[in-house]
């Protein structure tokens, strides 16, 4: 039987959409308001999904309290209350829209969960607003 599982988490950083060789004016005129330079926030909202086969002697695709453990670690410590540009090595030349945060999140999670299973990251920047990565 194959299935998806999903853990929710969340949590709260800031940061600025900007291009460094760009001026002001230009990032102003690509990103508006988030390429303030003062940097902004959000209230981040993930959902990951595991999907693979149950495992028949246990009922589990995978124990959700190891997928916890890894999405604390990888995310929530790594990102949370941080300003994703200066704190976040990731982000240091890389800009840090919610689609490139998903994209690090899986990469993340990937190094942590067997090849056999596949990742799904879902993340939600606004509640109307969100990103669905699942790997190449």
């Amino acid at each position: 039987m194959s299935l998806t599982v999903y853990r929710k988490a969340h949590f709260n950083a800031a940061h600025r959409l900007f291009r460094k060789d760009w001026d002001d004016a230009k990032n102003l005129q690509v990103f508006g308001k988030c390429s303030n330079p003062n940097y902004h926030g959000h209230n981040y909202e993930l959902e990951v999904g595991i999907s693979g086969e149950v495992d028949p002697e246990t009922g589990f695709l995978i124990d959700l309290k190891i997928l916890s453990d890894i999405i604390k670690e990888e995310v929530e410590d790594a990102f949370d209350h941080k300003n994703l540009n200066i704190e976040v090595p990731e982000f240091k030349n890389l800009n840090p829209t919610v689609e490139n945060i998903a994209v690090v999140i899986w990469n993340k999670i990937r190094k942590r969960i067997d090849s056999a299973y596949g990742i799904s990251v879902k993340l939600y920047e606004t509640p109307r607003n969100f990103v669905l990565y699942k790997g190449n």
